[in-house]
């Protein structure tokens, strides 16, 4: 008598696409898992309607892996149903572990990215002011849309989230493992980060010579030596800050790490982690018989927020900037 297979679910909130391509990254390997589970629900691939996941029973689902931050209230919906079906929820991906891109809207809110996007982009004519409305009546009937939210959370923001699978998106290798895993009923205790406990530091091949900086460059201002550590080179890279698990893909191809891993284990807070990096590193040296003051080589730091919370400003401490309405 044959094993029953496992019931997979896939579901894609506020994010870019590129976790569902990360599936299928995983190639002729996507046939082993099909070999031990059912794909129950997955918007952008199979038609199964949200009425056939409320139908199904509570808890029906073995493992929904889930990816996007929480936009709208459509996606709180299916957040909610898909913790309610589900038995295993894994946050897939950085944008449901920590808001990601989609949580650099934080720096703003609902009035002003409507008004930026409806009236005031430069491709935009909108000469009556109109602006996006939950509900409107047309001869058919009321046609309605999701609530935009002012502000953007994770998964764990809200509901209750099982295990969390880093990376934007998500490295093929550690998808794999975190199947096999899920396969074998040998996950790792609930809450866990299914990736490695090194941080990218330590998997770049880079030569790392524990060098003080007198300038901060910008990735394309210089052409850095191939053999020695970015950072060293004065090119701010979220290695030391950033959780492993990538091989350091990008490094190896002479691009900074940007964080994506999100923050390294026993430091919750990646951008301030990267920030104490960042200073320990910031050398006042004697240039030309002059000192070069630490504060002028922050002030070189183009976009702060985006450079230290580009994928984690929802889960940070921060979350989001106030904004007071007039």
């Amino acid at each position: 008598m044959s094993k029953e297979k496992l019931k997979f679910a896939f579901y894609w909130a506020a994010s870019c696409g590129g976790c569902e391509i990360a599936v299928l990254d995983i190639d002729e390997k996507i046939l082993e898992v099909l070999e031990i589970a059912d794909i129950v629900f997955w918007p952008v691939a199979i038609d199964v309607k949200y009425k056939d996941v409320e139908a199904m029973p509570d808890k029906y689902i073995d493992v929904c892996f889930f990816n996007g931050a929480i936009r709208t209230e459509e996606q709180e919906h299916l957040a909610k149903l898909l913790r309610r079906k589900s038995k295993v929820l894994v946050a897939f991906g950085s944008c449901a572990h920590e808001g990601c891109i989609p949580g650099l809207a934080n720096l703003h809110n609902r009035k002003e990215i409507f008004e930026r996007a409806y009236l005031e982009s430069e491709s935009t004519a909108n000469p009556e002011r109109i602006f996006p409305q939950t509900k409107v009546e047309v001869e058919e009937g009321v046609l309605t849309i999701p609530e935009f939210y002012d502000t953007v959370k994770t998964l764990d923001q809200t509901v209750e989230v099982d295990y969390y699978l880093p990376g934007c998106p998500p490295p093929v290798d550690l998808i794999l493992k975190a199947v096999e895993a899920i396969a074998k009923n040998e996950l790792p205790p609930k809450g866990s980060v299914l990736a490695p406990l090194k941080s990218v530091c330590d998997e770049c091949p880079k030569k790392k010579e524990s060098k003080q900086i007198s300038q901060i460059y910008r990735v394309y201002e210089i052409t850095p030596n191939p053999e020695k550590c970015l950072l060293e080179q004065g090119i701010i890279c979220m290695g030391p800050a950033t959780r492993g698990g990538c091989g350091a893909q990008c490094l190896t191809v002479d691009m900074p790490c940007t964080g994506c891993g999100g923050p390294c284990p026993n430091e919750p807070e990646q951008g301030a982690a990267m920030i104490g990096a960042l200073a320990s590193i910031l050398g006042v040296e004697q240039e030309k018989e002059r000192e070069i003051d630490a504060e002028k080589l922050i002030d070189q730091i183009r976009d702060p927020v985006g450079t230290f919370y580009r994928y984690s400003l929802p889960h940070s401490i921060l979350q989001r900037k106030v904004i007071r309405n007039e």
